[in-house]
């Protein structure tokens, strides 16, 4: 009987998608009301993103196993509007997830290297037209793959990136986390600056030589 009411009081009864939701809605009307500038995350569909810079997120997030067990969780806790705060800025993300309560998350990300960042925007020298069209994403095959590589792209690998979370579970990425880590990607899709402000590099260095050299497409072989 002990043991059975130690987990009682360590982990929150069940609580459903419609109730989640209706609490998540709840937390931000009390947040404003009380002056808090709050960000929520909203997810139209069920597709988490849906622009070049979300999907690569998400894409490259779903690659590693270290998260995959979680991943499922999360989607469903950001596309029914749990993350209701998420703010980004450099080497790191701040958010609230509504659950059984509010839990407050903080994910950090390690800086890129300096020499990987400069092999980077050597790389994808001429191929970016425009500082527009990068963020749009519009730009060819060859510097998407470069700029998405695994390991060596501008995307944090998971030994890059630390996890913190109020909630109970103590596993190195609860449900909360990973619908924040999804949140990026949503967020990614409105502000696709925001990976470069994260990673705190500067996305005119991938444009600074236009004009000086030929695009990737105009190459000779």
């Amino acid at each position: 009987m002990a043991v059975a009411r130690y987990y009682e009081d360590q982990w929150p009864a069940y609580v459903s998608v419609a109730e989640r939701r209706r609490n998540a809605e709840r937390e931000v009307a009390k947040l404003r009301k009380q002056g808090t500038v709050v960000s929520p995350v909203k997810v139209e569909g069920n597709k988490i993103a849906s622009t070049f810079w979300g999907k690569a997120w998400c894409s490259n997030l779903e690659s590693y196993r270290d998260y995959e067990s979680r991943l499922p969780r999360g989607r469903t806790y950001v596309r029914n509007g749990s993350v209701i705060d998420l703010r980004i800025s450099a080497h790191e993300v701040i958010a609230m997830v509504s659950g059984s309560s509010v839990y407050n998350v903080k994910i950090t990300v390690g800086a890129v290297p300096k020499a990987l960042w400069k092999s980077i925007c050597a790389d994808c020298s001429g191929g970016i037209d425009s500082l527009v069209e990068l963020l749009q994403g519009r730009f060819s095959k060859g510097v998407m793959e470069r700029i998405c590589r695994q390991g060596t792209g501008l995307f944090p690998k998971p030994s890059e990136i630390r996890f913190s979370c109020s909630c109970p579970d103590g596993a190195s990425m609860c449900k909360h986390v990973a619908a924040v880590m999804y949140g990026v990607g949503t967020r990614l899709d409105a502000q696709p600056e925001l990976l470069f402000r994260l990673r705190a590099v500067s996305e005119n260095d991938l444009v600074a030589d236009i004009g000086n050299v030929l695009p990737m497409s105009k190459q000779g072989p």
